[in-house]
């Protein structure tokens, strides 16, 4: 069963890295080592672990009766009077913030943890975070994605919202690469970023309607909210998934144009700096 959805993960990282590529043969070279690397890295974090990929799944879960247990009863009238209804939006919100905190700080350092393999073999510096980011696509696949759809197809009783599940989906993965890639570039010139990045994750969760709605948000401070990624896509999720209308395409659309915005900015960025990481690696 892992054998099918990783080969499925590892393709959907393969097209995304043809897009980023210089020729139309680069990434054709190096699928293989993109195999390898994922392969490693799931490997690695979840050597002698008893739930594997599934504890991507148990902290969501664990953080959603938490958050149930103290805002519930207080935000349950803006999801109609429910609280099964804010359980869903928080697990909802929470599941995209903690794939983002995750992949993007996994590929904050892979560039400069392997200087040393780079200034031995010539290799496609960018492939590092990119299998960062694929292993937590594959971790996501198996362990929250399949939740996510029973929940789209039993609130919406609609299989065309499960399968609009993988817009934000893809769009997320965008907002990650784009990001990923600028800060692993970054930290090679900036040490010190890995405990400013803390700071940027945890802004970026209380700037997200994660477990509180966002109605409740002032209109003074919404256009400031505004510019983070990850309100749109966290907003189309819970759209798809929660009600029972068809997906809402404005939502979808901001989410996307927001993901490959930030994808292009970070590869133009990564592609900048690349020629000076031989000399601080």
């Amino acid at each position: 069963m892992l054998t099918p959805l990783l080969g499925l993960t590892l393709g959907i990282a393969i097209l995304l890295y043809a897009f980023l590529a210089y020729t139309g043969q680069q990434w054709c070279r190096y699928s293989e080592l993109l195999q390898v690397l994922v392969s490693r890295n799931l490997k690695v974090r979840y050597r002698g672990s008893f739930l594997g990929v599934y504890w991507s799944l148990l902290n969501p879960l664990i953080m959603t009766g938490l958050y149930t247990a103290i805002f519930g009863t207080t935000f349950a009238s803006y999801y109609d009077n429910s609280i099964t209804n804010y359980v869903l939006a928080a697990f909802t919100g929470l599941v995209v913030i903690n794939f983002f905190s995750a992949s993007t700080t996994q590929a904050l350092s892979s560039v400069v943890n392997n200087g040393s393999l780079l200034n031995k073999i010539s290799l496609p510096v960018s492939i590092f975070p990119i299998s960062m980011i694929t292993a937590n696509v594959f971790q996501f696949a198996i362990g929250v994605f399949p939740l996510l759809a029973v929940i789209t197809l039993v609130k919406s009783k609609n299989l065309l919202n499960v399968l609009a599940l993988f817009l934000p989906l893809f769009a997320l993965i965008l907002v990650c690469t784009g990001l990923g890639l600028f800060i692993s570039a970054s930290y090679v010139f900036f040490r010190d970023l890995p405990y400013f990045y803390e700071l940027i994750v945890f802004v970026l969760w209380m700037g997200s309607p994660i477990f509180y709605p966002a109605a409740i948000v002032p209109d003074s401070v919404k256009p400031y909210l505004g510019i983070n990624p990850l309100s749109p896509i966290i907003e189309s999720f819970r759209q798809i998934a929660l009600s029972e209308g068809l997906p809402n395409l404005t939502l979808i659309g901001g989410a996307l144009l927001s993901g490959m915005i930030i994808v292009t900015l970070g590869w133009i960025c990564f592609q900048w700096w690349r020629p000076q990481f031989m000399d601080l690696l």
